[in-house]
């Protein structure tokens, strides 16, 4: 399975675990997601829960994904 990938649209009140025009991994997590959540795994290196609306998720070519995997 592919990983997905969302970029940060908006960050307030996480300025120290977000930045705004990032890319951020996306765990998929249903529950969360039911509840207009998602889990991304911030600046912490940890996956922790933000609003949905903060994030778009974007299709990433295949030597930008293995950059960033590299960078993991």
């Amino acid at each position: 399975m592919s990983e997905t990938w969302v970029v940060c649209l908006r960050n307030e009140g996480y300025a120290a675990s977000l930045e705004r025009r990032k890319v951020y991994r996306l765990i998929q997590d249903e529950n969360a997601s039911g509840h207009g959540l998602l889990r991304v795994i911030d600046e912490s290196g940890e996956d922790f829960l933000y609003p949905q609306d903060f994030f778009a998720r974007v299709e990433l070519s295949d030597r930008v994904r293995q950059a960033l995997d590299l960078a993991a």
